[in-house]
């Protein structure tokens, strides 16, 4: 992420403040999941940021397991994703940096939510799947 705006500060520190300032903007940023995108759209599958689509994914034949570079991005992205829908749909949810400097999602209920691990641990072994993370995230 560069925002010449922020000058040289670490990372975390401008993903932080962009975050806390801008929290449309990082919505924004992290809904792009370039790899996610360009992957599903092979498969016709629209992300159009609803549970049909997290569903759509699920459906998914797992052919990014084969190739153990893309694995983790792949996850990371689905993670995002995961969390733009989450943030877009789910009532008072935003992007917030955890303490590793990586995305979480924060509900209005204070519990964080660590998308990026969910994405990849789906996209590693398929479960659980990302329309259930998501109804267990709406429902608190």
């Amino acid at each position: 992420m560069n925002i010449p705006f922020l000058g040289n500060r670490s990372k975390k520190y401008r993903a932080a403040v962009l975050a806390e300032d801008d929290p449309e903007g990082i919505a924004e940023l992290l809904s792009e999941c370039e790899l996610l995108r360009s992957q599903v759209a092979r498969e016709r599958i629209r992300l159009d940021d609803t549970v049909a689509s997290l569903e759509a994914l699920d459906q998914l034949p797992p052919r990014w397991r084969e190739d153990e570079e893309t694995l983790p991005w792949f996850g990371h992205d689905a993670g995002l994703y995961l969390g733009t829908v989450v943030v877009r749909t789910v009532p008072g949810a935003v992007w917030v940096i955890g303490a590793d400097g990586e995305p979480v999602v924060r509900l209005v209920s204070g519990r964080e939510v660590d998308v990026v691990t969910a994405g990849r641990d789906w996209a590693a072994t398929g479960t659980p799947e990302l329309s259930q993370l998501y109804a267990e995230v709406a429902e608190n």
